[in-house]
């Protein structure tokens, strides 16, 4: 199954994320973002299934909670870069 990592600048950022999102129904799951995604060091990321991308992302941004990056992550456990 495909997957999308909405990366956030903080914990505290990607509570208020998926909180967001989970209000509205949509499923939504923090973790620390992988390394090989993660330039900061320490950032947090939001997974959501690839059916719930479009609503997530419409509703991030009239909550005024826009994601620093967004990452496809593929059943083979590669990411790529999605361009908003």
């Amino acid at each position: 199954m495909v997957y999308y990592l909405i990366v956030c600048r903080s914990l505290t950022y990607a509570q208020r994320t998926a909180a967001a999102l989970e209000r509205a129904g949509i499923t939504a799951h923090i973790l620390r973002s992988p390394k090989i995604i993660d330039q900061e060091g320490c950032s947090h990321s939001v997974k959501v299934a690839e059916r719930s991308l479009a609503d997530a992302l419409t509703l991030l941004a009239r909550a005024g909670l826009s994601p620093k990056r967004v990452f496809v992550m593929s059943s083979d456990g590669s990411y790529k870069e999605v361009l908003l």
